[in-house]
């Protein structure tokens, strides 16, 4: 597939590396695509970018993203999957800058032809793109409102190395709000185990 990805960010790159490893057509999208050109992977604007993609992917800072997924502008994006991996996080890290909602629900609010999935935002890059290397299986989360976005997610999250068992579809964009807010338990367990490097595994009774 072609895809799109905003931000030239360690998530951004880590994402474009693995897909492209898996036969995707990766591009990285940047508002000052000529001061990025050392990333090893292909950047453009952010409108060459999203006309580019088949599948548009947020990767930028979460306080930032809305405006900057406005500016490329609604008629630009509609019908094409976008895939939301951002948590809005204060310069602190101390409070969300959407939370009483989540920024997957404001893309999607704002963008109403625009299926928006949500997932990823519960672990760091490492994790996305290598969820085999931890001692156990994982699980990877997915909101979103249309069945055959999330299918299409689902697909590119196995390309990453996530097997169908370990992706759980929590329900629809609303859900994307405890994914987000998760952000800080993650930091507390990532002080009680001293590395970022960790995922969490949905458990049930037999």
């Amino acid at each position: 597939m072609r895809i799109g990805l905003l931000g030239t960010g360690n998530v951004a790159r880590t994402l474009a590396h693995r897909w492209r490893a898996a036969g995707h057509d990766v591009l990285l999208g940047s508002r000052r695509p000529r001061e990025r050109g050392d990333l090893g992977l292909p950047v453009a604007g952010l409108d060459e970018t999203a006309a580019h993609a088949e599948v548009l992917v947020n990767a930028t800072p979460g306080g930032a993203s809305l405006n900057l997924i406005r500016s490329i502008g609604a008629p630009a994006l509609a019908g094409t999957l976008l895939i939301d991996v951002g948590v809005g996080l204060s310069d602190d890290f101390r409070t969300l800058t959407h939370p009483n909602n989540s920024l997957g629900e404001l893309i999607q609010e704002a963008f109403p032809l625009t299926p928006v999935v949500k997932t990823l935002c519960t672990m760091d890059a490492t994790t996305m793109v290598a969820p085999g290397d931890l001692t156990e299986p994982g699980t990877v989360f997915l909101s979103g409102d249309d069945p055959e976005a999330k299918a299409t997610t689902g697909k590119l999250l196995t390309d990453l190395g996530w097997p169908v068992s370990s992706q759980l579809d929590i329900g629809g964009i609303t859900t994307a709000r405890g994914q987000e807010h998760f952000a800080f338990l993650f930091m507390g367990i990532a002080g009680g185990v001293g590395s970022h490097t960790f995922n969490v595994k949905v458990v049930t009774r037999p």
